[in-house]
This record gives C-alpha cells, structure tokens and sequence, in this order.
C-alpha cells in the first residue's frame, strides 16, 4: 500500500541542550522529544518515574465520598455488587476491585453482562434482578458514566450506586451548544468529568478500580504495598485497552510487565503456559497474547470464565480454565479471518468499493467480533469502517476509524438514523433499524469531506539516521524507552538510498523477507528484516524491475532502497549481529 513518511519537525538547539544536561545521546532525545518529552524533568521522570510518583487517588473528584460509602457499606454488612464489563479492562478492573474488597471483609461478589444478550454498560432488567438478591450498593468499573435513566432506577428501588468509569462524559446538544449530563449516582469516579482536578486524565478503568483500591486501603489503614500487589492485572486493562502509555499508565504499566513475569497468580501462571510464554513478559505479550484471550470469553462465552482465571487458587482448576480459554481465542481467530475474507469479498464485487466511508452489513457475522474485523478491514483498504451484523432486536455494530476523520462527530451527523451510538474520534459502536442502513451509508459518504490524499496511510518518522550510526548503544537506549505503545510507539528511522545486495524471501510460504544491506562507504552489510510482507514486497520489486527481478537485484545488485525501520539486535548460536527491523520499504528514486 502507498504510504506518506513525514518526519517529525524538531529543535535541534533544544536537543543539543538536552544532550548536554543529561547524557542521553541526541538520536534518544529527537525520539522522546517528538512524545513530548521536551524538558530535562519530564526526561527524568520518563526513566527513573517509579510508583512513589503515583498520585494521591484522594485528588480524584468524589473519591473520598466514594471509599466512604463503600466503607459504610462493609461496616453495616451490606451486600455490594461490583458492575464491571466483559473486555480484558472491564475483567481486569472486576478482579482489581473484588480482590481489594475481599481483602477488607466485604460481602462482596460480581457481575459481568452478556455481551450479546444485555450489551455494554448497566441493564434495567438486572439492576431489577440484582435489587431481588438483596444488593445495597452497586460499584460499577469501566462503566456507568452514561447509564442515566439506569442509576434513576437503582435509586427509585433504594440501592446505592459508586460509578467509577475512565469514559468520555455524554452531553446534550442545544444550539450548537453541549452540555454534560451525569447519572444522579451517590459518588462518580472518572478523571474525565469537567470539576476533576485530578493529574493525570487518560487512565483505564482498571487504573482508576486501582486508584479506588488504593484510596480504600488507606482509608482501612492497609499498607499500600499490598495495594500494590494489585498492578499485575490493573496493567493488564492499561496495555490492552490501548491507552497512553504515559505518565501514571506508563508506571503502572512497567510495573505490571514485571509482576506478570515473575507473577504467582495461579491463573496468570496457566494461560503463559498454555500461550508459551517463558521469557520476560512485555507489551506484546499482553496485548496480543494474553488480552485477546480474555477478549475471546466475553466474545464467545462469558467473560466470567476470565474473571474466574484471575481469581483461581488452584492450580488444577486454572489450568482447565486457561485451556478452555485459549481454545476459545483460536475460535475467535478463525471468525475473525474467515469473517474478514468475506466481507472484503464484499467490498471488491461491489460499488461501495470506491466509497470513503465503507458500511458493510453481513447478517450472519458473529457480532462479537464486528470491531476486530471492522479494524482489520480499515487497515486494508484505510478508509474509516462500519462493519453491522444482525442483533437480537436489530442490526448493531462496530466502526474504526482513521487519522483525519472524527468517526464519533460524523456519526453524530446520522443520529437522526440510528437507535444508539456511542464512541470516540477513532472508534464507534451503534445500532440501527436495517431499513435505514443504505441511507446512513449515503449520508455519512455524503458528508465525508476526506480528500484521496487523506486516504493514503500516514508513517511518522523520528528521524533520518544513516546505517553507519546505527551501533549497540543505540538499540540499548531505545530499549529503555519501553513499555511501547499507544502515546509511546517504539522508534522509527528512516535511511536513504541503501544499497541492497541480496533479497531472500523466508517462511513456508516466503512471507518474510530479508534484505542484506551494503553500510554506506564500506564493503560491510548488515540484514534487515520485514515479517509477512513477502507479498507486497514481490509487487513492489514487480512494478519497478519487472517479472524477472530476482535475476537482476542478485546479479550483482544495483537495487537502491529507502527503509524504515527500528535498530535491533539478533542473537543466534551465541552470535550478537546489529540487524533493522523493516517498517516500511519504497524503490529509491
């Protein structure tokens, strides 16, 4: 796919500054500088930031009316239910929450909905159900921020109810105007609502169920050490719900990868087994080995059996859990690429193809997974997505979005269309009456003001390097700026007109390619990588060279590339050999 490299723009008299007062070389500091790591305290913070640097919870608005009430409750002996939600932050933030409450003797237990049968956020019929079972207050994590009329109800039958919830607030429009609206709730914990002072306002809800565990420890005079203990699933919830990882999230982050290396939760223990992960746990690990196979339950069963995980003591009884959950990801993988086919399938043999905004129902798609494949389809084709499937009372789905287009103002545009929609600049979910399908494609393609150029992927570079520069010490302080992730991606450098000598395409089916690159003004080389681009690749050599391009660049080569790529190190038969890791590649003009 054709792609725009725009290098970040950067002060090179800051830089030289920096380098001066910190020791930290200048390639290091261009990259941190374009994450906004700009000053010599911010810098320091970034690397040596530790849990002491955590902020006070009590500064979050209502946290202390919150813990109190919550403290009341389990003084009087008061029945609490926690109200969480059937994703790996809404399962991380339940087992947070129900660990800190168990601690301090409450008569606690849990409730996840069902994410076909009740969908996201609190139900009325279960709110009816849970007052039945004689309930006295209900904590809700990554949920409850806009369940207005559901708290109404909670109060009118004489529970009590602590939202904490890290979501954006819902607001009314009235000319032109919006005006926040909040749940008549006994206490509301989210950073987001406009009279919070608190710091740092981009926590998950499992940050922010750590945050309230915290504050209620020290209200029970707890140490907060075991407060601490309880990072190894809040990080969870912080990796996979994709958020910034910076400032707290990156502590709690850090933190987190390290318990979970080295972590004695028998649940955490089975699923690394049963996944096969032996070495230090990192982002990648989480994000894409562990949390799908949370996701995976609450797609395709019930996220209780996760939540189960977490909070098993034995052994044997995790095991069993954690292989039926791994065994429900691989079912969750195969929907997913089948379901992905088929709608690109759809999308080719059809007139939406050349649309801007692609809205594609496909009735019998598991609706569990119309997210992943609405995020997959978008990186296809990179266009803002809308993948529908049928729901229990009508069609409902999932959108992703791209730089560029506010997915959540366009839809808003369409309100008129739709029953219910909810979401955020890059991501929406919504549901509609499938008579109304085709004119709410019409209308958002209609209002789409995305030029041809805004459809052509963006890559940001940190800066160019030549590959004479790229040494050990280099990969060894980009290795200190992880965790990686969403607010801090792992470094990208781009080089210039490489001479290449060889290409080999590896893998059962030459998925992966490896180019051995000439260093500039040296007869020396060095291998670069690029994992399951082989195809893509093979067209783009096609296009210049020809059909016989593997004659011509292996004969000897004069095949000059544009690369960029993350300085890495291999490390085979004892053998330590600097290598780049491609991330992307175009035919030097």
């Amino acid at each position: 796919m054709k792609t725009i490299w725009k290098e970040k723009p950067c002060s090179i008299e800051l830089i030289k500054e920096l380098c001066s007062k910190t020791g930290i070389s200048p390639i290091t500091l261009r990259v941190l500088y374009n994450r906004g790591i700009d000053t010599e305290e911010r810098i320091k913070k970034f690397f040596s930031g530790s849990l002491k640097d955590l902020y006070n919870p009590f500064l979050m608005k209502d946290m202390e009316l919150g813990v109190n009430l919550v403290k009341e409750a389990i003084d009087k002996g008061k029945k609490i239910i926690i109200y969480g939600d059937y994703d790996a932050d809404g399962v991380t933030s339940t087992v947070v929450l129900y660990k800190a409450l168990s601690r301090v003797g409450a008569k606690v237990n849990y409730y996840i909905p069902d994410r076909e049968l009740e969908g996201y956020g609190m139900n009325l019929d279960r709110i009816e159900e849970l007052s039945k079972e004689g309930y006295d207050l209900i904590l809700t994590c990554d949920n409850g921020i806009s369940a207005v009329n559901e708290v109404k109800r909670i109060k009118e039958l004489g529970m009590k109810i602590v939202i904490t919830d890290h979501h954006e607030l819902p607001f009314v429009e009235e000319d032109e105007s919006r005006t926040v609206v909040m749940p008549e709730a006994d206490a509301i914990i989210n950073p987001k609502r406009p009279d919070c002072e608190y710091p740092f306002k981009f926590l998950c809800g499992a940050g922010i169920a750590f945050k309230f565990a915290s504050a209620l420890f020290k209200a029970m005079n707890i140490k907060e050490e075991e407060a601490f203990q309880l990072l190894e699933y809040a990080g969870i919830g912080t990796i996979c719900d994709v958020v910034d990882l910076v400032d707290e999230n990156r502590v709690i982050a850090r933190e987190a990868l390290r318990m979970l290396t080295t972590s004695k939760n028998k649940g955490v223990q089975a699923l690394k087994e049963v996944i096969g992960i032996k070495d230090a746990v990192s982002c990648y690990h989480v994000g894409f080995n562990i949390g799908p196979c949370i996701n995976a339950t609450g797609r395709l069963e019930t996220a209780n059996l996760s939540v189960d995980l977490l909070l098993s003591e034995d052994e044997k009884e995790a095991k069993t859990i954690a292989a039926k959950i791994f065994t429900l990801n691989k079912e969750r993988q195969d929907l997913t690429n089948n379901s992905v086919e088929q709608v690109c399938s759809i999308i080719e043999n059809s007139p939406i193809k050349n649309n801007k905004v692609l809205v594609v129902y496909e009735k019998n798609m598991h609706e569990s997974i119309a997210g992943i494949v609405a995020g997959r389809v978008r990186e296809r084709y990179n266009v803002p997505t809308i993948i529908l499937t049928e729901g229990k009372d009508r069609p409902k789905g999932s959108g992703r979005s791209i730089e560029g287009y506010n997915m959540f103002e366009e839809i808003l545009k369409c309100k008129d269309l739709l029953y219910k929609f909810g979401g955020h600049p890059m991501a929406a979910g919504l549901s509609l009456d499938e008579d109304k399908i085709d004119a709410f494609s019409q209308m958002l393609n209609d209002n789409c003001t995305l030029s041809s150029e805004d459809l052509i992927p963006v890559v940001s570079v940190d800066s160019q390097m030549a590959l004479q520069y790229i040494n050990y010490e280099v990969v060894r302080e980009f290795k200190a700026l992880a965790p990686f992730g969403k607010g801090n991606p792992s470094p990208v450098l781009m080089a210039k007109k490489i001479k290449v000598k060889h290409i080999k395409f590896l893998g059962n089916e030459n998925q992966h390619v490896k180019l051995l690159c000439y260093i500039p003004n040296t007869a020396k080389t060095m291998e670069a990588l690029y994992f399951s681009k082989g195809e893509e690749v093979r067209e783009l050599l096609e296009e210049h060279i020809g059909f016989d391009y593997m004659n011509h660049i292996n004969a000897p080569s004069d095949l000059y590339v544009d690369l960029l790529f993350e300085p890495d190190i291999n490390e085979f038969n004892g053998q330590r050999n600097l290598q780049l890791k491609i991330k992307d590649i175009k035919i030097s003009k």
